[in-house]
């Protein structure tokens, strides 16, 4: 299964996420860098199986700030029913 991970060492804050998502998703200049966007991905432009690896997000500062992202992710992974999985480590 494909792997895309983030390590939030190096992700500031919400638009860095975003911006770091849409690099390694391959997506256009088009992506919305938003929750709706992020979802209309998830759910429909990804190739899947993929697994989604949430690396150091737990030693962030402002873990806070990324709640309604993990959320998202989290209603994808049950919405996908098994073809996205993600990991918090």
């Amino acid at each position: 299964m494909p792997t895309i991970s983030f390590d939030f060492r190096y992700i500031a804050d919400r638009n860095e996420f975003y911006r770091q998502f849409a690099a390694k998703c391959q997506l256009g200049e088009e992506f919305g860098a938003n929750l709706d966007a992020l979802w209309d991905v998830l759910t429909g432009e990804l190739a899947l199986p993929l697994e989604i690896r949430l690396l150091h997000l737990h030693q962030h500062t402002h873990s806070a700030q990324f709640a309604a992202i993990i959320a998202t992710l989290e209603e994808a992974v049950e919405e996908l029913d098994g073809s996205l999985q993600l990991t918090l480590s």
